[in-house]
Formats: C-alpha cells, sequence, structure tokens
C-alpha cells in the first residue's frame, strides 16, 4: 500500500508538532508522505522550508489535487474554524492522526481532521467530532464527548461523563470534574479546576474555577 500523500495546514508551534506526530507514525510503518506545509503568503513564502518541509502556499494550492489528505495544525479553536471555513471552497480532504504512544481503546470514536498527541490516554466510550486537538499527555475519562474544533493544551485532564461543546479550549494542566458541561467556544485557563458547568463563550479561571467574563455570541 503505498502511503497516503499528506499537508499541514499551519506551520506554526503546533504544526512543526503535528509533523512529529506524522513522523512517529512513519517509523513504525510509513503510512504517511507529508509533502509540506500549507501557509497563508502573509506568513510565509512559499518555497521556505520549515523542519526539512515546504511551504506550499496558501489555500489555493489545493485547487485541482487530488487523493491528497491535510490536516489544520492551528492551535486557536477560532482560528482553526475560520481557515477550516474558508478550505471548503477549494475541496480540502481530512485525515486524523493518532501518535504510536497515545492509548485509545476499541470503545473511542473519532471524527476527521483530528490530533492526539504523545502519550495521551482516553479510555471507554469516548465520542470525538472533527478538528479536534488533543495535545500531549492529556487523559480523556469514560463517556466524554468533545465536539468539533475543541481542544486540549498539554496535560489537560477530562473527568467521565464531561461534554466539551463546540470550540472548547482546556489550557495547560487544567481539570474538569465529573458530570460537567461547559458551553460553546469557553475557555478553561491553565491550571483551573472546573467543578460546575460553564456557560458558552465563558472564560474560567481558577481553582476552584470561575467565570471572570463571557465573550458575547458572534
Amino acid at each position: 500500500m503505498q502511503p497516503q500523500d499528506v499537508v499541514i495546514i499551519g506551520a506554526g508551534g503546533f504544526g512543526r508538532e503535528v509533523l512529529d506526530v506524522f513522523d512517529a507514525v512513519n517509523d513504525r510503518k510509513a503510512l504517511y508522505q507529508v509533502i509540506g506545509f500549507i501557509v497563508d503568503p502573509e506568513y510565509a513564502q512559499t518555497g521556505t522550508r520549515v523542519n526539512d518541509k515546504p511551504v506550499l502556499g496558501g489555500l489555493d494550492w489545493f485547487k485541482g489535487k487530488s487523493r491528497i489528505k491535510a490536516i489544520c495544525a492551528i492551535g486557536d479553536p477560532r482560528s482553526r474554524f475560520d481557515v477550516i471555513m474558508r478550505a471548503k471552497d477549494v475541496g480540502v480532504e481530512y485525515c486524523s492522526v493518532i501518535h504510536p504512544t497515545a492509548v485509545l481503546t476499541r470503545w473511542t470514536s473519532i471524527g476527521t481532521g483530528c490530533v492526539i498527541a504523545a502519550g495521551s490516554i482516553l479510555t471507554s466510550n469516548i465520542t470525538i467530532g472533527d478538528h479536534v486537538h488533543i495535545n500531549l499527555d492529556c487523559t480523556v475519562g469514560h463517556d466524554v464527548i468533545m465536539e468539533d474544533f475543541t481542544t486540549l493544551a498539554p496535560g489537560a485532564h477530562i473527568s467521565g461523563c464531561v461534554r466539551l461543546d463546540k470550540g472548547c479550549y482546556v489550557g495547560t494542566g487544567a481539570n474538569v470534574i465529573e458530570g460537567v458541561h461547559v458551553g460553546a467556544w469557553s475557555t478553561i485557563g491553565a491550571g483551573s479546576t472546573v467543578i460546575e458547568n460553564v456557560p458558552p463563550g465563558a472564560t474560567v479561571v481558577g481553582v476552584p474555577g470561575k467565570v471572570i467574563k463571557i465573550r458575547k455570541e458572534g
């Protein structure tokens, strides 16, 4: 079987880490051929090399291409959402990639365009939507639902029966206790511990976590 050709949208810190995930997978079995990075011209010149991979151009590069998959490696959920919406016009297709040291049970459902980084553990009956990022050394407990565009920063811990609505961002080292519902596009600050439901668009910080502001819809 020929390796799947893939490109990484975004060549920042997380983009380079996603390349590392592909490399780790390929070290065990050559499943992917990473062609390069897609970056808007205002951020990087076409032909520039990032960790030995070329910047191919902006989203227009996909026009007329076939049998090429992509992952959007932009860490911020809102920015990632914006780019994915723009990419619809050029017909981008996506794949997911899972680091070989991540632990997932067969009861985990994963959408498309997802990244699960090294050392993360996902247990039983977990549902993960599209374009979800789970960074280094995260844990996700039983019966968790993570909707599209959610992000766990390194070392985040999600207890059982938690629901993270669309676009939630859980910061480095944050904890969400069992049964909590976190509303869409909320941000959980680094090191926070969330012990009660969070409304949509909220920013939560502290131990225990407190809402310090709510972003208006839209």
